[in-house]
């Protein structure tokens, strides 16, 4: 074996080891006290784009899940003054049959036609409002049956396709629309007119009551697949970004064993050369 004492290879190869051990060791300490296994991106440079992708289309199906929440908040609302409505033309149905009977008079039925002229306009005015965020929902100067009152998009994915949006569209709901606006009970006949259109605007609000939800429960099982879709991919994302604490800490562990171990035999490393002066007679 040379004995050299200008460059002690020895000691530059422990140095080496050590050095790689230290790095080690720092590196595990930051994965421990992140909790992430990829903290930039020359830990894991695909990794870390896969789940940049993947955090960015998690918040956008958060986003999606409010968004349903609203919707169905929304038509809640649409839906809630459509049952007052509804209860309303029922009350005008009982109305309407009192007045068509022989054993009404004429003085009954213009109280009857009047808490009917009142109950037709608590029908216009719940119409004009029922918002959602100070937008009318079923309000519409509209007087024919099926036209659009409100018509919304729901963004419920992350991107702009067909499929990731459901669409929202409500009738609009007033006197004319239902066809009673010339509703009257003031006399025997018309009042038994009126039983025939009263049961076309029960049933009419009860279709729109029934498109509400239909709508209503498809954005309940958007929301549920959603929040699957949701839970999936943070999954996806911890694999590849989220440490493996109990591996990491065996690692860790490991690493400090060695950077000990290491520094050791550098010590003795150093030491070699000053078997040169046996040789030298000191």
């Amino acid at each position: 074996m040379g004995l050299r004492i200008a460059n002690n290879v020895a000691a530059l190869n422990t140095h080496r080891w050590l050095s790689i051990a230290d790095a080690n060791v720092r590196k595990s300490l930051e994965r421990l006290s992140s909790g992430y296994r990829v903290n930039k991106a020359a830990d894991d440079a695909a990794g870390l784009a896969i789940s940049s992708r993947f955090r960015a289309q998690i918040r956008s199906l958060q986003q999606a899940q409010r968004n349903t929440s609203q919707a169905v908040s929304m038509l809640q609302v649409a839906e809630g003054s459509l049952n007052e409505i509804h209860n309303i033309l029922e009350r005008l149905k009982e109305l309407a049959t009192e007045a068509a009977s022989d054993t009404v008079g004429d003085t009954d039925r213009s109280k009857i036609d009047s808490e009917a002229d009142t109950l037709l306009a608590e029908i216009d005015r719940i119409s004009q409002a029922t918002k959602y965020s100070d937008t009318q929902l079923i309000y519409s100067t509209a007087t024919t049956w099926g036209d659009t009152a409100y018509s919304a998009d729901i963004q419920v994915g992350y991107k702009d396709e067909d499929y990731d949006k459901i669409s929202i569209s409500l009738k609009a709901i007033n006197t004319a629309t239902l066809g009673v606006n010339n509703f009257d009970l003031s006399s025997q006949a018309s009042a038994q007119a009126a039983l025939n259109t009263l049961e076309t605007a029960i049933a009419s609000v009860a279709a729109a009551r029934s498109d509400i939800g239909a709508v209503q429960n498809r954005l309940e099982y958007t929301a549920a697949n959603l929040a699957v879709t949701v839970e999936n991919y943070v999954a996806s994302d911890s694999v590849i970004r989220d440490v493996d604490m109990a591996t990491e800490m065996t690692n860790f562990t490991k690493n400090q064993i060695l950077v000990q171990s290491a520094t050791a035999m550098l010590a003795h490393a150093n030491m070699l050369p000053q078997n040169v002066l046996t040789l030298i007679g000191r």
